[in-house]
């Protein structure tokens, strides 16, 4: 059976996330454990701390997976950016540990035009020092791949993979697939051939093992347009037939799926929650 769910908001107390999640009637769900927009934050409420693993636990919702906030650039060439940004994976692979949550999802940031060879020894070093602070966690991080928009990391498998290959501890780091994102960078999703493609493409690079999470989103841009801008289910340039098509892949059709789309007059989230599982079946 599909697992799908989406962001859900930690306003209010960070256990509130869970029963969010449940009304909603998500499987799995993403979230942040702190203000995403800023630098700063508090230390987790062990009271809130202890309700959250409680609440997550009965209500079976598998996996919960943490999103970074937006600030870090783990690939900046900027020295001060650059330690924040470590110290801020550091803290979120703890703050998980403490959480019982499985996965952080980070982007790959930005060269800021120093090149992507520049981009590339600072992500790795980034997460190899962050994952180092946490040496007894089993906080897995996450890679998530990335729309093309210039100076980005990590858009082509193949980046990506040079990134995987940089890092120490391999065992401490996964994927997570953002149909978006890649349909933007130019891999095509729209139909069962193309899925297939991509999909068997991903494997060969990056081992399909790696996968533990998938952004499902569709695409306000045309294919390889760079754009990273997401559509609901169906009403984006990927399509009902390509989802429909990546949903029923064997490859890809246990992992958790995690909603980052748009709500609006057309649709909210649960009838994007609805659209997946009319398509998946």
């Amino acid at each position: 059976m599909v697992r799908v769910g989406m962001h859900v908001s930690i306003s209010g107390k960070v256990d509130q996330a869970p029963d969010r999640a449940k009304e909603l009637g998500c499987d799995t769900f993403q979230m942040f454990t702190r203000n995403p927009r800023g630098w700063k934050f508090n230390k987790l409420n062990s009271e809130e701390v202890t309700q959250f693993r409680q609440k997550a636990s009965s209500y079976a919702l598998t996996p919960i997976v943490t999103h970074m906030p937006y600030l870090p650039n783990l690939s900046s060439p900027r020295k001060a950016i650059y330690n924040k940004s470590v110290k801020s994976l550091a803290a979120e692979i703890s703050r998980c540990a403490e959480l019982g949550i499985p996965y952080v999802v980070t982007h790959l940031g930005s060269h800021l035009g120093e090149g992507a060879d520049i981009g590339l020894t600072n992500i790795t070093s980034a997460i190899n020092s962050a994952i180092s602070q946490n040496g007894s966690s089993n906080v897995m991080v996450l890679l998530e791949n990335t729309a093309g928009t210039k100076n980005s990391m990590g858009s082509s498998f193949e980046d990506v993979k040079r990134i995987l290959d940089g890092i120490e501890q391999s065992k401490r780091i996964g994927l997570c697939f953002d149909t978006a994102h890649a349909f933007a960078a130019g891999y095509d999703l729209r139909t069962p051939e193309s899925v297939d493609e991509t999909l068997l493409k991903f494997d060969k690079i990056l081992g399909i093992e790696r996968l533990k999470v998938i952004h499902l989103n569709d695409s306000k841009g045309e294919l390889g347009s760079g754009r990273d801008r997401h559509e609901h289910i169906g009403l984006g340039y990927i399509g009902e037939v390509g989802f429909r098509s990546f949903l029923k892949h064997q490859l890809v059709r246990d992992r958790p799926l995690i909603l980052e789309t748009p709500i609006d007059e057309r649709r909210d989230e649960l009838g994007n929650m609805r659209k997946v599982r009319e398509l998946a079946h």
